[in-house]
């Protein structure tokens, strides 16, 4: 298995494990991804942390060799299968949170770039640099790094095929923040700033944002008001309110 998914407490850690090949994407692993994303959003976890084996990558990127020679049809195929599985993690129930341990190129920074938030290590290197094969990016790059670093930023990094290294990724927003030690207990700790909230209503939070860069903002508080007014309607809402007034922690139920 090129995947472990493994738990800790309520966070699921979905570990990218293919050290020797720097954790690299071939058809096969993405459809493994696949199925352990459904196992993630079929459980009770909180939040899902995602790192890569070893010290050098998060993820390489896709295997180019399994690039080479394929027909019109297959290609499309192919990118298709890849940008179903980011589609899986960004439509994921809990949170995730991808933290980047070196390399996160291509399909890597795509992996990324699905999930809710992003860390970086000091040693991280980041980039889409499809271009320099004469391709451009297929799992989603076009799409979603525009949405976290704007337009001209993503174009430049994109039309280049640059590394941008952590200090500069902190710098633009494309990660949160820069961690130490071990990446899955950087994730973790990470996470505590918001798994002990309401799930149902971090899912409201996070539908209300992500679809706010494909509506006009009339549209978009059209939006905001109806999954306000879902969150309003939950019983963890009536206890974080009650929980206030009395001075107390609230004890979300997740209902």
């Amino acid at each position: 298995m090129a995947i472990d998914l493994t738990r800790k407490g309520d966070a699921a850690i979905l570990t990218l494990n293919r050290p020797e090949a720097l954790n690299a994407l071939s058809f096969a692993i993405l459809r493994e991804l696949s199925d352990v994303l459904d196992t993630v959003a079929a459980s009770d976890a909180r939040v899902l942390i995602v790192t890569g084996a070893g010290e050098k990558a998060f993820c390489a990127g896709a295997d180019i060799k399994e690039l080479r020679n394929r027909d019109l049809m297959s290609q499309k195929r192919g990118t298709e299968l890849g940008q179903s599985v980011m589609s899986k993690i960004a439509a994921l129930p809990m949170p995730s949170v991808a933290v980047i341990n070196g390399y996160a190129f291509g399909g890597g920074l795509e992996i990324a770039s699905a999930c809710t938030f992003r860390l970086a290590t000091a040693n991280a290197k980041m980039g889409l640099p499809e271009i320099k094969l004469g391709l451009i990016p297929g799992y989603g790059g076009t799409q979603r790094l525009p949405r976290i670093i704007g337009e001209a930023r993503a174009l430049e990094i994109i039309m280049t095929g640059r590394t941008v290294e952590a200090q500069e990724a902190l710098a633009i927003g494309l990660v949160s923040r820069i961690v130490e030690g071990d990446p899955v207990e950087a994730g973790l700790e990470f996470a505590k700033g918001f798994t002990r909230y309401s799930l149902p209503v971090l899912h409201f939070a996070r539908e209300a944002v992500m679809r706010a860069g494909d509506t006009p903002i009339s549209e978009g508080l059209k939006i905001e008001t109806d999954l306000s007014t879902l969150a309003y309607q939950t019983r963890d809402a009536e206890e974080g309110m009650a929980a206030f007034e009395e001075k107390r922690k609230p004890e979300f139920k997740d209902v």
